[in-house]
Order: structure tokens, then C-alpha cells, then sequence
């Protein structure tokens, strides 16, 4: 596993603090969401323009180590005014949705996580209700024909049988109502609102009726949107910035029954699955998750980013799959539109294993054992998977152990359709290796297991 990326429940509420839907119809849709295993999810904004994390070196709170790429402005003043007027020179005249969604496709992507606004505030769609956005006459990308680039986006990965999750943002630091002027806080001194709610009730209904018009809009405007994917966990009651989610998820659900919604990190009706981000837990977790963790660089596109391999996102899904969750795989595009190269290949890499050894991933749920040293197990209805997590470099010997403690008439490999012989050990089931993979190092190897 990759260095960047942790173990534990980073970003996420805790497995007993879950509330599960009452509603049938989000129940049924959580199942669908555990057979998707695998999301794209792109971080895209005027961020991108430069090669910056996107939106938190607007906040002085999180000055120390979101501002350390900027070496050309001491003074913070002046980088922010910088950073907000970015939206003057994005025009990533490149971007084609129509290839990305293919990329995805291709590659065994289930669904798409896109961010339709970070906490910057900039929309990456024609809301009504700012000019901060993609298709505002000072942002030069306005005059093209995917102006409106949540749209087009959108249209172009349910064009291919993919599914939607809008990734928004709950705070919003370029609106008026939550970084308000002249109150109680400068302007940017922390990522959360410059008075408090309680004191300024009429500020805070002004944004609340912003940001419902805003979901809204989404929900409206931009076709069937599978997940509402809401970001900013400092934006919720127990902080005191009670924004009455369940009220414009109430609304949005008379026109899209089948929303589901993850409120990250805030636990209750809202959060209906849970999301570590840039780890994996330890364990099992018996309750909807999904892990969001990067392909390369950043979770916005960075310049000289070093991806992982093949092999390290096949060994990443197969841990997030076998302890019950989904992978969000972040790949983000560079200024000009275009999906980085190298990532793409690392991509396509992880695409050829998906395609004969998918069906131990999608559609499964976690097996009992769930893994045991090196070996993952999945589970089909009273099919069973084991998955080879192979290490680099390290070559297939002639024989395998699966340490398998059920029953077992018939063993397949995947990849290549073959029925295998093997004896039943007390460790497990030894197994013959295929004469033409003995001494290669395939990535990870696949068994269907049959009782």
C-alpha cells in the first residue's frame, strides 16, 4: 500500500454512530450502492490553474500547510486576492467530457464524484444565484460550448451507464452570508462564518436560503443525480451551523426519490454511508462506506505528481472491497481540460485486471473471513472469491495456498476461465499453479471458489 495512504477512519463518523435510512426506497439505493465498488471522482476548479490544493489556502486557520507551494507572495493579502480572481484565466479549452467518461468507462468506473463547488465558492455550473462561476462573462471559458461544464459532464458519463454523485461544498467562503464583511471575524481568518449563527439569525437564514437554491438547482436542472456528496463537515448543528439539511433533502427527494446523501463526517439521517478519505480502515466496517483516496498528486491536479501503479490501485480496490466498502479513485484534470497521461495508463493498467476478475469485485460483499494474510475473500450469493494480493517483484510459485476454511467442489481461476486442482489442507486449499503464470508476477490473481 502506498505511504500516502493511511490506515484508519480519517474523515469519516464512527460505525456505531450510523443511522440507518427508514425510507425503503434509500435502503434499496444503498444496496445499489455497494454493488458499484468503484467511483471517479474529479476535483476540478480555478485551483487547477496553477497547480494548488484547491480553496483552503483562503483560510489563515489553515495557512501552515495549505500555503506552502506559494513562493512568489509573502504577503497573504494580496496571494488571496490572487487565488480568488484565478477564475479570470480558467479556460481549460481542452476538455472533451465525452473522453473522460469513455476513460472511466473502459475501466471499470461505476459512478462519477465531481465537485460542482469547493468551499471556494466558484461553480462549476450556471447557478443564478452568483456570478462566481464558470460561466460568468469575466471567466474566459464562458464562450464555450461545454461552458456549463457540471452539464456536460454529467450528460456525458450517464450517457455511458454511469452514475451521478454531485459533489458539493456546505460552506461557501465567497458568499456574502458566510464570510460576511465587517462582523465579529476578519474576512478568511478561519474556515467557518465571521459571526456566529445564533447572534446574526438573519445573516445565516440568507445563506441557508442560498445554499438550499443552490442544491436545488442541481437537483432540478442537471438531470438524475444518484448522490448528493456533501463536503465541509464543520457546517452542521453541532457547530452551530445548523443549514436545515433535512429539509432541502426533503424537497429534493419529491423529484429524486432515489437521492442518496453523504453528509461527511456528521452522522445522522443525512450521512448515509461514510467516507474515510485517504485511508483505509483496518477492518470490516458492517455499515455503507466508501473510501476517497488519490490516484496521484493531489485531489486537485498538481504539477509532477507521481501516480501509483497498476498494482497498488488493483491491492488498494481489493482492500477496500474485501473489508465492505467502495473505492473512490481521485484523478484530477490539468488546467487545459485534459486528464493527466501517466495517470491514465496507471488507470487502464488497473482496467485490464478489472475485466476478466470483476466479477469477484462487483455486485459482492464481504466474506467470512473477509481476508487472511495476503489472500482477500469476496462473496456472490454462496459464491466466494479469493483474491492474491501479489506483491511486486515477488514471482508466482508452483503451488498456492488459500487459506479457505470452507467447503470447496470446484476452483476457477478468472483470468483465464481454468479449472484448478487442489488438495484440502488443514492451512487451507494448496493449489496447482497454472504452468503459464509460474514464475511471472501477475498482480492479483483470482479464484472463484464454488461449494
Amino acid at each position: 500500500m502506498a505511504d500516502n495512504i493511511r490506515q484508519g477512519m480519517h474523515g469519516c463518523s464512527r460505525e456505531d454512530q450510523y443511522v440507518y435510512p427508514t425510507d425503503p426506497v434509500i435502503r434499496e439505493r444503498l444496496e445499489w450502492f455497494q454493488d458499484q465498488k468503484l467511483a471517479l471522482m474529479m476535483h476540478f476548479g480555478i485551483y487547477s490553474n496553477i497547480g494548488i490544493v484547491e480553496s483552503w489556502a483562503l483560510s489563515d486557520e489553515d495557512a501552515v500547510w495549505s500555503r506552502g507551494f506559494n513562493d512568489w507572495e509573502p504577503d497573504p493579502e494580496v496571494f488571496k486576492k490572487q487565488y480568488v480572481d484565478l477564475y479570470k484565466s480558467f479556460n481549460p479549452i481542452c476538455i472533451r467530457p465525452e473522453v473522460w467518461a469513455d476513460i472511466a468507462a473502459r475501466n471499470g468506473f461505476k459512478y462519477l464524484i465531481f465537485t460542482t463547488k469547493h468551499h471556494d465558492g466558484f461553480c462549476m455550473f450556471d447557478s443564478k444565484y452568483t456570478d462566481y462561476k464558470v460561466t460568468s462573462p469575466d471567466c474566459p471559458f464562458h464562450t464555450h460550448k461545454h461552458a456549463n461544464i457540471v452539464k456536460d459532464v454529467f450528460d456525458a458519463f450517464r450517457d455511458r451507464g454511469l452514475g451521478i454523485a454531485a459533489y458539493f461544498s456546505k460552506p461557501d467562503w465567497h458568499c456574502p452570508w458566510y464570510w460576511a464583511e465587517g462582523m465579529d471575524k476578519p474576512v478568511a481568518y478561519s474556515r467557518n462564518p465571521t459571526y456566529t449563527p445564533s447572534e446574526h439569525p438573519e445573516i445565516w437564514e440568507k445563506f441557508v436560503e442560498f445554499t438550499h437554491n443552490q442544491i436545488m438547482e442541481l437537483i432540478e436542472d442537471y438531470g438524475r443525480i444518484d448522490i448528493l456528496w456533501l463536503d465541509g463537515g464543520q457546517v452542521g448543528p453541532q457547530n452551530g451551523q445548523d443549514i436545515r439539511l433535512s429539509e432541502v433533502v426533503a424537497r429534493a427527494r419529491k423529484i429524486q426519490p432515489w437521492l442518496i446523501t453523504a453528509d461527511r463526517t456528521i452522522g445522522g439521517e443525512n450521512e448515509n454511508y461514510i467516507t474515510p478519505e485517504q485511508s483505509v480502515p483496518t477492518g470490516p466496517i458492517h455499515v455503507p462506506w466508501e473510501s476517497c483516496i488519490i490516484v496521484g498528486g493531489g485531489f486537485s491536479y498538481s504539477f509532477d505528481p507521481h501516480f501509483k501503479s497498476p498494482r497498488e490501485l488493483v491491492h488498494l480496490l481489493i482492500d477496500v472491497v474485501c473489508r465492505g466498502g467502495n473505492l473512490a479513485l481521485n484523478l484530477a484534470p490539468q488546467p487545459n481540460g485534459r486528464l493527466p497521461a501517466e495517470g491514465v495508463r496507471m488507470l487502464d493498467g488497473m482496467g485490464d485486471w478489472l475485466r476478466p476478475n470483476g466479477e469477484a469485485i462487483y455486485g459482492t460483499r464481504m466474506a467470512e473471513p473477509n481476508e487472511s494474510g495476503r489472500v482477500a475473500f469476496t462473496k456472490k450469493g454462496n459464491i466466494h472469491y479469493a483474491l492474491v494480493r501479489q506483491p511486486e517483484g515477488e514471482p508466482l510459485q508452483k503451488q498456492l495456498l488459500i487459506p479457505w476454511p470452507g467447503s470447496c467442489s470446484k476452483l476457477t481461476l478468472l483470468d483465464l476461465e481454468a479449472n484448478m486442482s487442489f488438495k484440502r489442507t488443514d492451512d487451507g486449499l494448496v493449489v496447482d499453479s497454472p504452468n503459464i503464470l509460474v514464475g511471472s508476477n501477475p498482480i492479483a490473481p483470482v479464484f472463484r471458489i464454488e461449494p
